[in-house]
């Protein structure tokens, strides 16, 4: 069963950031909104503000890329249950239905004093409102002998585009016998499960060619997982013996990788891989620290109850970058606290009203066709941060059909938030 609608829009918030409406009419020049990156946090925040105000704000969307392709979701890609057009999304709707100025192109820097922020060309977009959503950038040197360049042979892939199709490309072209090995990062990071989905859809391809002989080793760097007892339970059901799972306490730690070997050094041993998927630690994207919004943990703080950098009173941080709290960082997350920051926004900008802010994320995770696991929660703003008022999780034991609604739900969520970040037809 799909998400419908009306289930989707209670679930994210958007009853409650949407029925903020103008009060007063300015007289003087549009107030402008700029929004730094267009993903789940971004896009969202740019149609929020645009659809609302119908033309009385100018808004502003600077993303590098032509098109978004998601992260999330990227592991059906992977494993085969979706193509990668279906994961690639375009701007146009934004710009043509809701009136949105696009700019492609980077991002550099942030004049906070002037209100401006300067493009890699030189051009300078002025602001009243500023939204930085850049999601994450890579601390690439976080393993040691891994980099930028070490990605083309051990492929993160935890960024959308070309890196999904690396690592596609590299597990198609594993061979019965070989073996994958996994590092996932260190806490904090984008999508806490995912990469312990990745495990499972690479297990799911592998036998689905009946190579019943290939190993997948996680060396992960903590001690414990999202998910954790219900990804060992599936793992164990599925792909028994295919997937080993080594924390700190058995391999000793990481010391270095060697991406010509394809190999991984422990202080237990060298283990080697035809398919390494390293994924370094993370931090906000450099934008917002050239910016001087990211404090001592790499990420932004923010005021809880609108989204507002603490740093600065005229620039919302929301997504990846921010410190939310009790919230994970997720499309879900981003997308929820977009409609938060928007309704502020408005507030601020047209003198409409403001809710008490309220927050919600869901993450499902695929462990094999037709079975989903999910976490969720719903949030409060509190003078100490986000904080989850409720939360569920999926059971080991859970009857099939229960599993199969989680994986549809998963699927019509997908088609759902696209449609709210981009603007379905006529939406």
């Amino acid at each position: 069963m799909k998400l419908s609608r009306r289930r989707f829009s209670l679930l994210a918030g958007v009853a409650t950031a949407g029925l903020a409406m103008p009060r007063v009419a300015r007289a003087q020049a549009k107030p402008r909104v700029v929004i730094v990156g267009g993903g789940a946090g971004g896009a969202t925040v740019a149609r929020y503000i645009a659809k609302e105000q119908v033309g009385a704000v100018n808004v502003t969307l600077i993303e590098a890329n032509a098109e978004f392709t998601s992260c999330f979701f990227s592991n059906h890609y992977i494993g085969g249950y979706r193509d990668f057009a279906s994961i690639t999304h375009r701007y146009d709707t934004l710009v043509s239905s809701y009136g949105i100025s696009l700019v492609t192109g980077r991002a550099v820097a942030v004049d906070r004093a002037a209100k401006a922020v300067m493009m890699h060309d030189g051009a300078r977009i002025a602001y009243d409102r500023l939204v930085i959503s850049p999601g994450i950038d890579l601390i690439y040197d976080s393993v040691s002998g891994y980099s930028e360049a070490a990605a083309e042979l051990m492929p993160h892939a935890w960024k959308g585009g070309a890196q999904t199709k690396l690592l596609k490309s590299k597990l198609d072209a594993v061979r019965n016998g070989q073996n994958i090995l996994i590092v996932p990062p260190p806490n904090p990071y984008r999508c806490p499960p995912a990469p312990y989905e990745r495990a499972s859809i690479f297990a799911h391809v592998l036998t689905v060619k009946g190579y019943t002989d290939c190993k997948i080793i996680i060396l992960d760097p903590k001690e414990k997982f999202a998910k954790q007892a219900l990804f060992q339970e599936g793992w164990q059901k599925y792909y028994p013996g295919m997937i080993e799972w080594y924390g700190p306490d058995v391999h000793g730690g990481i010391e270095s990788v060697d991406p010509t070997a394809g190999a991984v050094i422990t202080d237990l041993d060298t283990f080697k891989g035809a398919l390494v998927n390293v994924i370094p630690a993370q931090r906000a994207g450099e934008i917002a620290a050239s910016a001087g919004l990211a404090d001592g943990t790499g990420y932004c703080p923010i005021d809880p109850h609108s989204m507002k950098s603490q740093l600065d009173k005229s620039i919302y941080i929301i997504g990846d970058a921010c410190i939310a709290g009790d919230m994970s960082k997720s499309a879900f997350a981003a997308n929820s606290q977009a409609k938060v920051a928007a309704m502020h926004i408005r507030s601020e900008l047209m003198g409409s009203g403001a809710l008490p802010a309220e927050y919600s994320n869901i993450c499902w995770s695929v462990i094999e066709t037709d079975d989903a696991v999910k976490v969720g929660a719903q949030y409060r703003a509190g003078d100490d941060g986000i904080k989850s008022v409720s939360s569920f999780i999926s059971h080991t034991g859970e009857e099939a059909g229960l599993r199969k609604r989680n994986y549809d739900d998963a699927i019509g969520w997908y088609m759902q938030i696209s449609n709210d970040m981009f603007g379905a037809p006529g939406g």
